[in-house]
């Protein structure tokens, strides 16, 4: 911060009427402190710029402790869904459900439908297969 800069400074706080002003311009730091309310200011000591300078943080220790992995071999293709909604495995309630565990699913086969904003999606197989597992069940009923 320039001297031309300061003065205007005090002199604004001084016609101004203000008790105090502090400004922070990027590190330099300036408090000017106007001791006789409405009166000018009369520096008492010389207005110093002060710089911050940056503190060394010590990196913060992991909180949360590593998830352990099972040893199981994941075959074929998971299907998940293209979007984030309500699960329904049936065409309505009390309807048989789309795909049951060990039923062969054709490309293109409807195997659940998900309802986000108020829309049912139907959610197709990406591939043909054998339905080995079903890892999500209906929402019940309120």
């Amino acid at each position: 911060m320039d001297l031309r800069k300061l003065k205007t400074l005090i002199d604004l706080v001084s016609e101004s009427g203000v008790a105090e002003l502090e400004i922070t311009e990027g590190e330099d730091r300036v408090r000017i402190v106007n001791r006789n309310g409405a009166a000018p200011v009369q520096l008492q000591q010389p207005i110093t710029v002060a710089q911050q300078m940056p503190v060394a943080m010590p990196a913060p220790e992991p909180t949360v402790a590593p998830i352990a992995t099972p040893d199981v071999v994941q075959s074929g293709t998971p299907l998940t869904s293209p979007m984030v909604g309500t699960f329904y495995r049936a065409p309505s309630p009390g309807a048989e459900p789309f795909v049951k565990v060990g039923d062969t699913v054709k490309k293109g086969q409807v195997v659940c439908i998900i309802e986000a904003m108020k829309l049912l999606n139907e959610v197709e197989a990406d591939t043909d297969g054998v339905v080995k597992e079903v890892c999500v069940e209906n929402v019940p009923a309120c």
